[in-house]
């Protein structure tokens, strides 16, 4: 028979007596679960929130038409220029020049260009204006043969034609296609 001391009976008894341990609650479990199945549909969504089919992976934007009359020769460069910057920097699409292998094309034609006043001073001059651009955007999918946006955007922007003149004019022009380049890749990118 076996003899145990002192401090061997003591330590038996703690263990005896001590509480078991805790088991992780049962709620964690469940959202760990939910929280593998929500990022597990990440894959064809970014958390940019730009949302591209998983057959997509090269787009082609070619130079935008600018068909208005306005002192801002640029504006179709311009705009491609930030179409592609939207994209290609907030997307996992890479930009391909030849629009027949790409495996989906964009294109943009500036439809519209207007610069109004839109606030009128005690000198019944001009203290506001207005300049608005619209845009018709077609994003065509090449690999299912099919139309994913085909509709007009605008994009507009206010300056103060007397202190800013023709650069204020080019500002806000610069603001408008801005707001309409991320009207047009919101769009695009939004599958709800």
């Amino acid at each position: 028979m076996k003899t145990c001391s002192r401090r061997e009976r003591s330590k038996a008894r703690t263990d005896a007596t001590a509480p078991p341990a805790p088991r992780p609650p049962r709620g964690l479990f469940v959202l760990t679960v939910l929280l593998c199945g929500l990022l597990s549909g990440c894959a064809y969504y970014s958390f940019t929130g730009a949302s591209i089919p998983s057959r997509l992976n090269t787009i082609a934007i070619p130079l935008a038409e600018d068909n208005t009359a306005n002192p801002i020769t640029s504006l179709g460069r311009d705009l491609t220029t930030l179409l592609a910057d939207q994209f290609v920097g907030r997307t996992r699409l890479s930009l391909d020049n030849n629009e027949s292998s790409a495996d989906a094309v964009l294109t943009a034609r500036i439809q519209q260009y207007t610069n109004e006043p839109t606030g009128v001073g005690g000198d019944e001059r001009a203290t506001t204006n207005s300049v608005q651009i619209q845009i018709q955007a077609r994003y065509y999918d090449q690999v299912e043969d099919s139309t994913l946006v085909d509709q007009s955007f605008t994009g507009s922007a206010n300056y103060d034609p007397t202190e800013a003149g023709l650069a204020g004019e080019r500002q806000a022009a610069q603001l408008a296609l801005e707001r309409a380049a991320e009207d047009i890749f919101t769009t695009a990118t939004s599958n709800w």
